[in-house]
């Protein structure tokens, strides 16, 4: 017999797989209160997620094929942190495969050792093929030259657009930030009721999303010697350029405070002619449910500033092992089946991008996308950059820091006086974390 134990926020179900077809209540190993799991018994932690729902429906085949039994807990972004916390701390074994988030934890969960170094067994099957995997979320789930998690979902920013403002105005798409700015003046002029630009404000929020435009410029928020970054000149054009933008060219009276929600809702109440977020949240900005400019929405890589356009393109959930586990090979079982190229190509059709090329370059991959949204991924895939954030263990502290100038440049504020400011505070910040 072969169990699939699924457990979501404490409440248990099993789902048991007979080869006479009958399903029956499951005992043992599959209870709460951290039995020890036999070898055949493989502890899975997952998070709430449409990628996790595709995985679970799936695993009765993993099973089949390897003789395993699955036990899944599956919890919610704050359970889960939650739960590592005290469980990874404490060293336990109860764990052996989990899903986490490599830009927000990765590096605390390597440092401190909770993820085990997978670099030998990603270069062991060539069929499974670990180069097929984009580098950007590669270099996420990396550290120190070892490879500790292996990339499920991926995102980059891209520029949404209205196709019937653009062809009103007489315009191309703009390939470059210039090339935006001066558009989104256009627009805003001809069209007083429809902001040229609008993104995130939001001081924590719109670091992500600033991060594309600071790589564009040629900066970033720690340079190669592991100091602050965000007083170099080219972070202070950054800056500038993303606060001018929002400052004179988007809504109205708009807050400091909005996150891609708000963003989004007034790109799709036809509000902004240009909006720069993430990829995964496209279905948005195209359904007619919840746009009304659903029928002129186009997409396009992100504008090159004078670096070139380097859009983040990261792994916002990856796989790791348990170091604590005993149970690794039949972990790195599970791990290597759920990013197979079969698998991944199967979840990226149900409109979740995976990382691997192989499955962008596939027009089957490709096929529940946007035309020209899978050409612009593709691209951005090629030039990204793999963090939208400050790669540190206390993420959200440092978020705060250095989305400081955002909100100045959004207000008109003295944006150099606020970035050294923000640099000597985020350089303080780091010189903490080190000690």
């Amino acid at each position: 017999m072969q169990r699939t134990i699924l457990r979501k926020a404490g409440i248990t179900a099993a789902i048991a797989m007979f080869a006479g077809g009958s399903l029956a209540a499951c005992g043992g190993s599959g209870g709460e209160g951290g039995e020890e799991a036999g070898s055949d018994t493989l502890r899975v932690t997952l998070a709430n997620h449409v990628w996790t729902e595709q995985i679970i429906a799936a695993i009765p085949e993993f099973e089949e094929e390897t003789g395993l039994t699955v036990e899944v807990t599956q919890l919610g972004e704050d359970q889960l942190s939650a739960q590592y916390n005290v469980q990874l701390n404490a060293g336990t074994d109860e764990i052996d495969v989990m899903m986490y988030r490599p830009l927000q934890e990765g590096k605390l969960f390597a440092q401190n050792g909770y993820l085990a170094d997978l670099t030998e067994r990603v270069e062991a099957n060539s069929e499974w093929d670990w180069s097929d995997f984009q580098q950007g979320p590669v270099d996420s789930t990396t550290y120190e030259d070892k490879v500790v998690g292996i990339p499920t979902i991926t995102e980059r920013e891209v520029l949404y657009y209205r196709t019937d403002l653009l062809e009103k105005a007489g315009l191309e798409v703009p390939e470059t930030l210039e090339e935006l700015e001066a558009a989104a003046k256009k627009i805003n002029e001809e069209n007083p009721d429809v902001a040229g630009f609008v993104a995130r404000t939001g001081k924590s929020p719109a670091v992500t999303q600033f991060s594309s435009f600071l790589y564009g410029f040629g900066g970033d928020f720690i340079d190669d010697e592991g100091n602050s970054a965000v007083a170099s000149p080219e972070a202070k054009e950054a800056y500038e350029y993303y606060g001018r933008m929002i400052n004179q060219y988007g809504p109205e009276n708009v807050s400091t405070d909005m996150s891609w929600p708000e963003a989004m809702a007034i790109f799709t109440q036809g509000g902004a002619a240009f909006y720069t977020e993430a990829d995964s949240l496209y279905q948005n900005a195209t359904d007619p449910a919840n746009s009304q400019v659903a029928e002129n929405v186009g997409f396009a890589p992100m504008p090159a500033g004078p670096a070139g356009s380097k859009p983040y393109n990261v792994p916002s959930w990856g796989l790791g092992i348990n170091e604590a586990s005993k149970n690794q090979d039949n972990a790195w079982k599970f791990v290597e089946w759920a990013t197979s190229q079969e698998m991944v190509l199967k979840i990226q059709q149900e409109g979740v991008p995976g990382p691997r090329q192989s499955v962008w370059a596939n027009p089957e991959g490709t096929a529940t996308y946007p035309e020209d949204l899978a050409a612009a991924i593709e691209v951005s895939a090629e030039n990204g950059v793999g963090h939208d954030r400050p790669l540190v263990i206390n993420v959200g502290e440092a978020r705060e820091v250095v989305g400081e100038p955002i909100v100045v440049g959004i207000t008109g504020g003295d944006v150099e006086d606020a970035a050294d400011k923000a640099d000597e505070a985020f350089q303080k910040f780091l010189d903490g974390e080190r000690k």
